[in-house]
């Protein structure tokens, strides 16, 4: 049986659209609506935030509140990998997608000399680096963090020194870069991206399952096709944006896209995930409440924590 700690990241710096920092707050609103005493059952971690800098000048055109985004980077790295070595499970119930890169940070501090895989659930690749950012927002980019990768051959921006000094120490951090090699990333429910994303996902040959391989074949066997693609990684962590569901039904989120799976689809495909042993960690991101109405979206985000939860006990 496996203990749980939830790390709750308030941050939302690298979005575009304000809210996803009440996320995990609009979580535990719906528990307590549904009378679950989960919040009560899990110890509970605050990381704290950066948010202030919302309120200055967003820096670069090419990597908005960067300096605020590695902040955040290294402290929720230190956090997980604190949490790993006392030997919990950490669940996070972060802002926006750019916490990821330090949740990854932190399982490679915890573990330096073993192989990660990522497994991104996601309608977006979230590839891009401030040399082909179209927007700036820095939760297009931790996938790029995390694989050291500036896109070069894409170059569209001409970022400052200062951004690219930033951008160096947000990829090496716990001074190991790259934290995953393409051949460690599996995506699921992927659908929206830039040329300049393709043109890395072909190149690398990155494994993609779409929404469509689901309704084929169902979410439990593409877990575990995702699971045996990255059988030669040691550890396994698991990052669901909840924007890889449809928004026909749901609203609250800052990048919805067309296409998506249902509720259902995502809570079976989440809980045979996690269920694997080599699973270490498990995070949930870009849940925006100021978009949503009555709550929805973080009702249907506290059903996929629980179903995730039981899992990773149970496993």
């Amino acid at each position: 049986m496996r203990e749980i700690r939830i790390l709750e990241v308030k941050s939302e710096l690298g979005a575009g659209t304000r809210g996803s920092s009440l996320g995990s707050d609009a979580i535990k609103i719906a528990a307590l609506d549904v009378g679950s005493r989960y919040f009560k059952q899990h110890k509970i971690t605050e990381v704290p935030n950066e948010n202030h800098l919302l309120l200055e000048s967003s820096g670069s055109a090419h990597a908005k509140r960067i300096s605020g985004v590695l902040t955040m980077t290294e402290r929720i790295a230190d956090e997980v990998c604190k949490t790993l070595q006392n030997k919990e499970f950490p669940v996070l119930l972060s802002g926006d997608h750019s916490c990821s890169a330090g949740t990854v940070s932190g399982i490679r501090k915890a573990f330096p000399k073993l192989k990660v895989g990522v497994i991104w659930v996601d309608a977006h690749s979230d590839i891009h680096s401030p040399y082909t950012t179209p927007s700036g927002n820095m939760h297009g980019m931790p996938i790029a963090v995390l694989l050291d990768e500036d896109n070069l051959d894409c170059r569209v921006n001409k970022p400052d020194q200062e951004t690219l000094n930033y951008w160096y120490q947000l990829k090496n951090i716990g001074n190991i870069a790259p934290k995953i090699g393409y051949a460690d990333l599996v995506y699921i429910a992927l659908r929206d991206y830039e040329k300049e994303e393709k043109y890395l996902l072909e190149k690398n040959k990155v494994k993609i399952f779409r929404v469509a391989d689901i309704r084929e074949e169902g979410a439990g066997k593409i877990a575990d096709d995702a699971l045996k693609y990255l059988s030669h990684c040691d550890l396994i962590y698991i990052s669901f944006d909840v924007d890889s569901l449809d928004p026909s039904h749901l609203k609250g989120t800052g990048t919805p896209v067309p296409g998506g799976m249902t509720i259902r689809e995502a809570g079976d495909l989440v809980s045979r995930l996690v269920g694997n042993e080599k699973v270490c960690c498990f995070e949930i991101s870009e849940v925006n409440p100021t978009l949503d109405k009555d709550n929805l979206m973080s009702e249907n985000a506290f059903e996929i924590l629980q179903r995730a939860s039981d899992a990773i006990v149970n496993a």
